[in-house]
C-alpha cells in the first residue's frame, strides 16, 4: 500500500486522536484511512462545495450562530 505524508492542523489530529481513544478505531492509521475513504465517498457523491455560494456555514452554524444550529 503506497504510504502518504501529510501535515494536518493540531484540532484535527485532536480529534482523530479522540475517535481512537473513544474505540472508534484501532488506530490513527485506520481512522484516518477510513475518514480519508469516506470523504472521498461523500466528494464524489456530493461533488465539490462551492464556498462561494455559502460563506460561513461550516464555521458560524447555520443561523450565523457560534455554538449552536438552528433548524
Amino acid at each position: 500500500m503506497p504510504q502518504v505524508e501529510i501535515t494536518i492542523p493540531e484540532h484535527l489530529e485532536m480529534q482523530i486522536a479522540q475517535l481512537v481513544e473513544n474505540d472508534e478505531f484501532l488506530n490513527r492509521e485506520e481512522a484516518i484511512e477510513d475518514l480519508l475513504s469516506t470523504g472521498l465517498k461523500a466528494y464524489k457523491t456530493s461533488g465539490p462545495i462551492d464556498e462561494e455560494d455559502e460563506p460561513g456555514l461550516e464555521d458560524d452554524g447555520m443561523m450565523g450562530h457560534d455554538d449552536e444550529y438552528v433548524f
